[in-house]
């Protein structure tokens, strides 16, 4: 059975670099400006698998809060999955036809009035979080034409259930977050704190309540993301010399965060990046 790769880093179209997904099997949708602080980006996905064709898919993480839309023999359903450190793997069969709404930082709250860290690591029905007005949603998209009527019947309900939040919560964990992703995970969170004028157990406290993720969970995760980003122009990666770009100690250092990130080796990935050149620019050949 082929293993191939999902790789979406913020600012990413949704075939990036390093994704082994067909491009033609995504499409990407604006999200209006007025959302535009709640939701990332919304995507679908369509593909036919030939009869008795499995493909496993491992999707990397990125440490956001998805909406996850499956549609199927003309019904759909819906779940919200929290933030996560580690892959999913997925397999595909048959036809697969569905939705994917990712969230920006502290959307949870906004939206369902949940803490993103009690939904981190967990897959919710739709029910079990969404307002009673906004429950028959399901039901909506299962009716509607296309993608793009589905995508906006998303959109409509998700600007209709935002509410009045405190912001002070929020602006101080979008402060750390930009901060880590910047510096690519390379400033320690206990200078990070002190840059903020707070307590590591009250910035703790905040990142967690609004991205669902300890802020070292989500230093480790932005150090992979500058990895995976110095991948995209290696050609052929001397990875003693790119752990240090990437602010590892060393190869070992890189290589377990590596694994236990992803679940690969980074030859491991590499290879299965340069297995499908068609769908991928990075050429590397180690």
């Amino acid at each position: 059975m082929s293993e191939r790769l999902f790789l979406r880093l913020p600012d990413d179209p949704p075939c990036a670099l390093g994704t082994t997904v067909p491009a033609k099997t995504l499409r990407a949708f604006d999200v209006p400006p007025a959302l535009r602080t709640a939701v990332a980006h919304a995507t679908a996905y369509e593909e036919r698998f030939a009869q008795g064709k499995e493909v496993v898919e491992r999707v990397l993480p990125d440490g956001a809060s998805r909406l996850l839309i499956v549609l199927q023999s003309g019904s759909a359903s819906i779940h919200i999955a929290g933030a996560r450190a580690s892959p999913v793997v997925l397999t595909m069969r048959g036809h697969m036809h569905g939705l994917s709404v990712t969230l920006q930082p502290g959307a949870t709250l906004g939206l369902f009035g949940v803490p993103a860290d009690e939904l981190a690591g967990r897959t919710l029905p739709w029910d079990d979080i969404a307002d009673k007005a906004h429950r028959h949603l399901p039901d909506q998209l299962a009716m509607a034409a296309d993608d793009v009527a589905r995508v906006n019947l998303v959109l409509q309900s998700l600007r209709a259930m935002r509410r009045q939040t405190e912001t002070s919560s929020f602006r101080l964990a979008e402060y750390a977050a930009s901060a880590l992703r910047a510096s690519a995970g390379g400033i320690s969170i206990r200078a990070l704190a002190d840059k903020m004028s707070l307590s590591e157990r009250r910035l703790q406290q905040v990142f967690a309540a609004q991205l669902g993720l300890a802020p070292s969970v989500w230093r480790r995760l932005q150090r992979l993301h500058g990895t995976l980003r110095l991948l995209r122009t290696a050609e052929t990666p001397q990875w003693a010399q790119l752990a240090l770009r990437a602010g590892y100690y060393d190869q070992s250092h890189l290589i377990n965060e590596f694994r236990a990130l992803c679940g690969l080796t980074p030859q491991q990935f590499m290879r299965r990046v340069v297995s499908d050149s068609s769908n991928t620019a990075i050429g590397a050949k180690g």
